[in-house]
């Protein structure tokens, strides 16, 4: 993330900001300038109506006198502090509250019209000349025998509106001030709990993508920002280790191929330069064999990780008989266990037990299974074999009383070139990925495999495959 992400939040806050004080002082400005003039504009027109009605329309009945009329317009005038006009149907102001010879001075309002105020009952402005400021001016019909003889007018300054309009502007620009103040406040918090994490873990992915993996990435929260901090670390941490892994995969590797190179070189050598002589050439030649087909192997067995890796293993699932698998792959370890004197008991449930699985795969897992227990045994030693159903699942176990696997080798046996001291120690021929192999196997077939070892007793491997549906 580029800092001007960040400059560009300010700025959109800064903008927001000025469009709500422009928005404020336009929009609710003009607004509230027109609600209050029409509230004002509603009460007035009650009291212009009033006047109307009860006291200028009983004048042009002659039922009241001039002197009444006037006295009652300078009593509304005081009560609503506005002046009052009564206008004939010319135009020509006959009574006015503030001005008792107004009748004598024969002002008519030539552009007096209320048809052009759009059907409102008011207007405002300086009413036709008459006042030099702004004032608000409500009209009602004066009528008699059903025609408009005149009109009342009371007039109001529009100065008392702005104020009321100033006032209620003032509150909100305060308020807006407080908002603007409280927001301020949410960005800070922002900036602390979103922005500063983020810059942190965006050094730190840095870091990784320079290879530093063992930077560590300190945000610790209980949120989404947390929990994205925690898988970086999370991520680095297995990026180590499998860059760790990789380095100890190219070492084993060097290892387990040079060292029957350096066998095959040597006794070649030696068969050339004639220090082996003639008679004892097909003994070492021997050697050199078996040291090739162990090349051969090593080679065979990284293909097949491989190609597992890259492309899946595809499975060839068909229902056969694991116990007569179990059978078949025991006896061919038949001259292997005579050698040692290790006896292979059979423990199997029922004459048959289908499973549904890829025959070919599970005797290449039973084959490493068997191989590794006979490999770890003592001599004189028994092998167990068992097969067990539970359900719909068919468990397979190997168990070997030999000299089982450290506490601590338990968990990394499954991975690649992973031999123990003792193991290596033991055989130097075993090249590490037989049991990573069966895991593969096994997982592809969605099923586990899990071990129970004691150092010094024994280590049993228990696998499980689905039950062939020809058993139900």
């Amino acid at each position: 993330m580029r800092r001007t992400l960040y400059l560009k939040f300010i700025f959109a806050y800064l903008v927001f900001g000025f469009l709500s004080f422009i928005t404020i002082a336009t929009f609710t400005s003009d607004y509230t300038m027109r609600f209050l003039t029409q509230e004002k504009a509603d009460s007035i027109y009650k009291e212009a109506t009033l006047v109307a009605n009860r006291y200028a329309a009983n004048f042009y009945k002659k039922e009241t006198s001039l002197e009444y009329i006037q006295s009652t317009l300078e009593a509304i005038d005081t009560y609503i502090s506005a002046p009052i006009w009564v206008l004939n149907a010319n135009g020509k102001i006959i009574f006015s509250s503030r001005n008792r010879d107004i009748s004598s001075e024969d002002i008519v309002i030539d552009e007096f019209d209320p048809t052009t105020t759009e059907e409102n009952y008011y207007t405002t402005g300086d009413f036709y000349g008459q006042f030099s400021n702004n004032m608000l001016s409500v009209f009602s019909p004066i009528t008699s025998n059903y025609k408009v003889k005149g009109y009342v007018v009371i007039h109001t300054s529009l100065d008392s509106i702005e104020n009321i309009r100033n006032r209620i502007l003032n509150i909100s620009y305060i308020t807006l001030a407080i908002i603007f103040l409280f927001s301020l406040i949410i960005l800070a918090v922002f900036t602390q709990m979103v922005y500063m994490p983020i810059l942190k873990i965006t050094k730190a992915a840095n870091e990784y993508a320079k290879g530093n993996l063992k930077y560590v990435l300190s945000v610790h929260k209980n949120d989404e920002i947390g929990h994205l901090s925690a898988s970086l670390n999370y991520m680095s941490n297995e990026l180590s280790r499998s860059e760790e892994n990789q380095k100890k995969f190219i070492a084993n590797v060097s290892h387990d191929f040079r060292s029957p190179l350096t066998s095959i070189k040597g006794y070649l050598e030696a068969i050339l330069d004639g220090t082996i002589p003639v008679e004892m050439q097909e003994k070492y030649l021997n050697i050199v064999v078996l040291e090739t087909e162990r090349l051969n192997k090593l080679t065979s067995s990284l293909l097949t990780l491989n190609d597992y890796g890259s492309k899946g293993i595809i499975l060839e699932r068909t229902d056969f008989d694991i116990n007569k698998i179990i059978k078949n792959t025991a006896a061919s370890f038949e001259g292997t266990c005579k050698s040692k004197k290790v006896s292979v008991e059979l423990i199997l449930t029922g004459k048959t037990l289908f499973v549904s699985a890829d025959m070919g795969k599970i005797q290449q897992v039973l084959y490493n299974l068997i191989d590794n227990a006979i490999k770890f045994s003592h001599n004189s030693s028994n092998i167990y074999l068992e097969t067990t159903e539970k359900g719909d699942k068919v468990f397979v176990s190997v168990k070997d009383s030999g000299i089982g696997i450290p506490k601590e080798s338990i968990k990394l046996i499954w991975d690649r070139f992973y031999k123990t001291d003792i193991s290596r120690g033991k055989d130097k021929k075993g090249i590490g990925l037989g049991l990573c192999i069966v895991k593969e196997i096994i997982q592809a077939h969605d099923e586990t495999i899990n071990v129970i070892s004691t150092e010094g007793v024994g280590t049993e491997f228990i696998f499980r495959l689905p039950k062939s549906k020809m058993e139900e």
